[in-house]
């Protein structure tokens, strides 16, 4: 029998449903998953029948990040610098908006998934977090660069330097998310708000999401020179490597500063 695709995607009266499709892995990025968004995003910007879309997940968790067995087996580079960046989607430029509706956890890249969606339905208990630096690592998927651009810098500076996950209600009011709703009902909710949008004009769509794209996009793209060689100079790393194996683990990592 052969395994479930890792992504699943599902469209009906203009609206889109891209489903992360890794349960037992807590939905966390390998390259074939990466691969797979990336082609579910081409197939929603080439239908012309698909106005919204909305990214969910199946299982407990909507995203741990990246796959660490993999980044230590030398996969990190396809993950994180592969087109569109990390999951195939961090750094694409799309003209249909996506809606994360998120259930669970969303941390360190499954954050960094979620920020680069357009809007965002997140059960109450769902729990987010940049944990990169208790890893070793850095939030290269664009969570460095985009939170320090929408919440105040010194919020943006404790959720990265400490990697505590913080709540809904502290992403509400924080303005990372749109909305909060009950447990096991944000696909519903995003998928109420996704028909909304569907019914409008597709040119006044495309053309609203561009303009509110522009100024953000504009700012990020010397940015992302920068992220990325600070990712790949830290990848090189031996603490790089503690991180993850000691998360693997489950130990304390022991810090060589090297």
């Amino acid at each position: 029998m052969r395994p479930e695709p890792v992504i699943l995607l599902e469209h009906q009266d203009g609206v889109a449903t891209i489903t992360l499709n890794r349960p037992d892995q807590r939905n966390a990025f390998d390259v074939e998953m990466c691969n797979a968004l990336r082609h579910a995003v081409d197939e929603v910007e080439q239908n012309p029948s698909i106005q919204c879309t909305i990214l969910r997940a199946n299982g407990p968790v909507f995203c741990a990040g990246m796959d660490l067995k993999a980044f230590i087996a030398g996969a990190g580079d396809n993950i994180l610098f592969g087109e569109y960046g990390f999951a195939g989607f961090v750094k694409r430029q799309r003209t249909k908006p996506v809606i994360a509706a998120v259930e669970g956890a969303a941390l360190a890249g499954g954050f960094e998934l979620m920020l680069a969606c357009d809007m965002v339905i997140a059960g109450q208990s769902v729990k987010f977090g940049l944990p990169e630096a208790k890893l070793g690592l850095v939030a290269a998927g664009g969570g460095a660069i985009r939170l320090g651009q929408r919440v105040p810098r010194v919020i943006a500076n404790q959720i990265l330097l400490t990697g505590k996950p913080f709540s809904a209600s502290d992403a509400l009011a924080w303005g990372l998310i749109n909305q909060i709703a009950a447990d096991g009902t944000s696909a519903q909710i995003a998928h109420e708000l996704a028909q909304e949008i569907a019914q409008n004009a597709p040119l006044s769509l495309l053309a609203s999401l561009a303009l509110s794209d522009l100024a953000a996009k504009a700012a990020e793209t010397a940015l992302w020179v920068e992220n990325d060689l600070q990712m790949a100079n830290i990848g090189k790393t031996a603490d790089a490597k503690e991180g993850p194996t000691a998360f693997i683990e489950k130990r304390a990592p022991v810090w060589l500063g090297h």
